[in-house]
């Protein structure tokens, strides 16, 4: 459907240039990745590891990847458990562009808080959000995508702007992922790909996933937002208007000294939602929301079985393996195996398997029950043995 490459751009107007200074990515670096137990823990997440191969956490590749976009513009929200971690993985974020969440509050308030300590600093500034814990590649695709929705979404005269988000062209009848049903064209100058969004949809079954892809009208819903700060906060306002306004306190009091007083008073109480039902799908109703479709290759590491499809990892036969050192042997054997251990793994006659080795803790289950490790930690966490968790 669409290459958002970045060749032959046309010169852009002294408007759209400011827009494109205006913008601030926001890496929303939360989750524990329960489906990747026993490598990702409360203490140490998915986006803290490499998952790919690539020598880089995802962490850190998504802060590489948004760079060359927002500059030093960056803020990354996370837990306070995880300050220390982010700080090492990221010396460049300074304090002040480092939001630390007391308990996870689910997508709409570490999202809304961001925006509303962005408007507080200058209304004006144009907001995205992606994730810290996706694979994505080539940069390039992925970079011009953005600019084409910063455009998209910056306010003229008779517009407060969009609400845009970036549609992954779907790969296969995906079961697993919501879905952006495409409306018409718009046309907006410096983003030939932007279409209107006509709903937000939840994860189907896989004869309606079928028809989604047959249709050619539908994206992969990613999670990736970028919007004025002030569009966002007024979707906000009027769909959550009790999140909004303890975001709005702790934002007022955000680059003072009595940040951590009201912090610490009004985040336990904020209710939680996510992003997508208190933002995201009453601005589409409202037609606030807009498309950018991309081409580029994107995963969202849900599961083990996620690991096995990207390519960079090591390949010993046809066995994944993500380890430093890592001592496997195998013989008529497929899957995937991660070590955090100098233990042997010999793998025989053994198809689309999965090994996870750490020193505490040890999963064998396959690529087809991948996504059932969850429901491992679920029962660990119900025997109350945390120490694993």
């Amino acid at each position: 459907m669409t290459s958002n490459d970045s060749t032959d751009t046309p010169a852009l107007t002294p408007s759209q240039l400011t827009a494109l200074e205006n913008f601030h990515a926001v890496i929303p670096a939360g989750g524990v990745g329960t489906r990747l137990w026993p490598l990702s823990r409360a203490a140490a997440p998915k986006f803290l590891h490499d998952l790919t191969g690539s020598g880089s956490t995802l962490l850190r590749a998504t802060y590489d990847r948004l760079h060359p976009l927002a500059g030093d513009r960056m803020m990354v929200v996370t837990g306070v458990a995880h300050r220390e971690a982010v700080c090492h993985q990221l010396p460049e974020v300074p304090d002040s562009e480092l939001v630390l969440e007391s308990e996870p509050k689910d997508s709409a308030a570490a999202i809304g808080l961001a925006a509303a300590i962005l408007h507080r600093r200058d209304p004006s500034i144009i907001m995205g959000s992606f994730a810290a814990d996706h694979v994505i590649s080539p940069d390039q695709t992925f970079q011009a995508a953005v600019r084409e929705a910063i455009l998209t979404a910056a306010p003229a005269e008779d517009s407060e702007g969009k609400i845009v988000t970036i549609g992954i062209e779907p790969s296969h009848p995906s079961t697993g992922f919501g879905y952006i049903r495409i409306g018409e064209a718009l046309s907006v100058a410096g983003a030939p790909h932007a279409h209107s969004v006509v709903e937000f949809v939840e994860k189907p079954d896989q004869a309606t996933a079928e028809k989604y892809l047959k249709s050619g009208d539908f994206s992969w819903n990613a999670g990736m937002f970028v919007a004025p700060v002030a569009l966002m906060l007024k979707h906000l306002e009027k769909n959550e208007p009790e999140l909004y306004a303890g975001l709005n306190e702790i934002a007022e009091a955000w680059d003072t000294d009595q940040r951590g007083e009201v912090t610490a008073r009004i985040w336990p109480t904020l209710p939680k939602i996510a992003i997508d039902y208190a933002v995201a799908e009453p601005a589409a109703a409202a037609g606030d929301v807009a498309v950018i479709p991309a081409a580029f290759r994107w995963d969202d590491v849900g599961d083990f079985a996620a690991i096995g499809r990207l390519n960079s990892a090591n390949e010993v036969d046809d066995v994944t393996v993500l380890g430093e050192g890592a001592r496997v042997f195998t013989e008529d054997a497929s899957g995937v195996v991660v070590t955090d251990t100098k233990r042997v793994i010999a793998l025989i006659g053994i198809d689309d398997v999965v090994i996870v080795d750490t020193p505490d803790a040890l999963l064998v289950t396959t690529t087809a029950h991948a996504q059932r490790v969850k429901a491992a930690v679920d029962a660990l966490k119900a025997n109350g043995d945390m120490d694993v968790l």
